[in-house]
């Protein structure tokens, strides 16, 4: 049986190393303790989640800083990306290395009012929405009620954390600038901006 696991184990590890260098997406999941950290999300391939996330995810409620937000099943913040629209993200490639997307169908769980919806994303995956809002959780946030990617100015727009309302920023909300504009969360080089629009 050891035998048997033990090749199972090497051959999942060959499929993602050969998935990282390829250019092309693979359904790969990877491990949530993982997931969640900035190094390991740069050798995750764009499409993979945790794989809770691959086949749906209950999300629940938590208050973050005064303010009710949308969370994962394992606690973590959920995001929304301002260049997004209802039917489309626009988040791919090395975008959703760091803004992992919410893969599959999501559930309402305890403290959850908003509507929940489906996108399908470039390459065919479905990615859970909220509000009209596709969803993403940041490989920055290293553990439940953290929000380090609120306010980002990253990877073309802006990320805002996902509330139990719905309710955007108002105008004028600071937001963190990436410095490099790689989508790496603004570390190192951050400086502060006023923001207005929102995309839609």
């Amino acid at each position: 049986m050891r035998k048997i696991l033990g090749a199972a184990g090497l051959a999942a590890l060959a499929l993602a190393l050969s998935a990282c260098a390829s250019s092309s997406s693979s359904s790969s999941a990877a491990s949530t303790a993982t997931a969640n950290t900035p190094a390991a999300a740069a050798s995750t391939p764009a499409s993979s989640a945790p794989a809770s996330a691959a086949t749906g995810t209950t999300l629940g409620m938590r208050t973050i800083k005064g303010t009710a937000v949308v969370t994962n099943a394992a606690g973590m913040t959920l995001y929304w990306f301002v260049p997004d629209t209802a039917t489309s993200s626009k988040c791919t490639g090395s975008c959703a290395t760091y803004w992992p997307p919410v893969l599959g169908t999501a559930t309402a769980g305890s403290g959850v009012t908003g509507t929940l919806g489906t996108i399908t994303r470039p390459g065919g995956a479905t990615q859970a929405t909220y509000d009209g809002h596709p969803l993403y959780t940041y490989a920055g946030d290293t553990a439940p009620g953290q929000a380090k990617g609120n306010g980002l100015n990253a990877s073309g727009g802006l990320w805002w954390e996902m509330t139990v309302s719905g309710a955007k920023p108002t105008t004028g909300t600071t937001a963190n600038t990436s410095g490099s504009g790689s989508g790496s969360g603004g570390s190192g080089g951050s400086t502060s901006s006023s923001t207005g629009g929102y995309g839609y």
